[in-house]
């Protein structure tokens, strides 16, 4: 089932799936449209991202699936502020009382609930659940949660405020670099779109991410949709066991990159 072919929010139960333990420390916690990951760490639990506010409880059964308690979660971080990846955040902060943290850029739009969130503009929610945010980040901060700390890339094309987070883990008995680029979607940079959905110089900052995301060393690569990546396909394999890690792919992550500087190419010559 490919992503245009997912029920959406009206029907959040058809969008379950169950957890995938990319690595002893890393799940893939999030439904068959939006992505949501958790890290384990030594002092609790990280979670990438809360999906929509109607499949919270999607998020939270997978999380128990992956045999932890949500309310070990204790940062909540972004990848940037459309309704698809922080919907849930408000019901999630009230839950496990974690820190919020999310792109600085991004802040107003989430707070306000304004126009950028996409809510009603491109899937016709009749709202946004609005929700502080308590740590606003800037690039090259660092999250540090007991023994994990996470890098923080402020990548924005997308939206102002879109990050890209690396952090290392153990992968087949060696310290891997894990990346997720959190703006991949080049729709709000066409012109269809770009007034309502885009900010002034997002096509200048977007060439920009680009270029730099070319420069980051990533060996396992997560994506904001699981299609991105082809989620679904590699926890397939991985349920067989057998060495590399098939979310191991370094290739890939350089040519999605090349790939989104194609289509984004394209937009531009219109």
């Amino acid at each position: 089932m490919t992503d245009e072919e997912t029920p959406g929010w009206k029907e959040p139960w058809k969008l379950w799936t169950p957890p995938i333990a990319i690595t002893d420390r890393l799940y893939y916690v999030g439904n068959r449209n939006v992505s949501a990951y958790l890290i384990r760490t030594s002092e609790g639990l990280i979670l990438i991202d809360t999906t929509f506010a109607q499949t919270a409880y999607l998020l939270t059964e997978s999380i128990r699936a992956a045999d932890a308690d949500p309310a070990d979660v204790k940062i909540i971080l972004h990848c940037h502020g459309h309704v698809d990846h922080c919907g849930a955040t408000r019901r999630m902060k009230e839950l496990t009382g974690a820190a919020v943290t999310m792109g600085e850029r991004d802040v107003e739009t989430v707070e306000k609930g304004t126009p950028l969130t996409c809510a009603q503009y491109f899937y016709g929610m009749p709202d946004f659940e609005t929700f502080n945010v308590d740590r606003p980040l800037r690039h090259m901060d660092t999250v540090e949660l007991g023994d994990v700390a996470i890098r923080c890339h402020h990548t924005p094309g997308h939206t102002p405020g879109t990050m890209t987070y690396t952090f290392e883990t153990p992968v087949d008995g060696a310290p891997r670099l894990v990346g997720l680029f959190g703006g991949p979607g080049v729709w709000t940079l066409t012109d269809e779109h770009r007034d309502a959905q885009g900010y002034p110089g997002n096509r200048d900052d977007f060439a920009r991410t680009l270029a730099y995301l070319k420069t980051l060393d990533v060996e396992l690569w997560l994506a904001a949709h699981p299609g991105q990546n082809d989620t679904f396909t590699k926890a397939a394999r991985l349920t067989k066991g057998k060495p590399p890690n098939p979310f191991l792919d370094p290739d890939g992550w350089q040519q999605f990159i090349e790939g989104l500087e194609r289509h984004f190419r394209q937009i531009l010559r219109g």
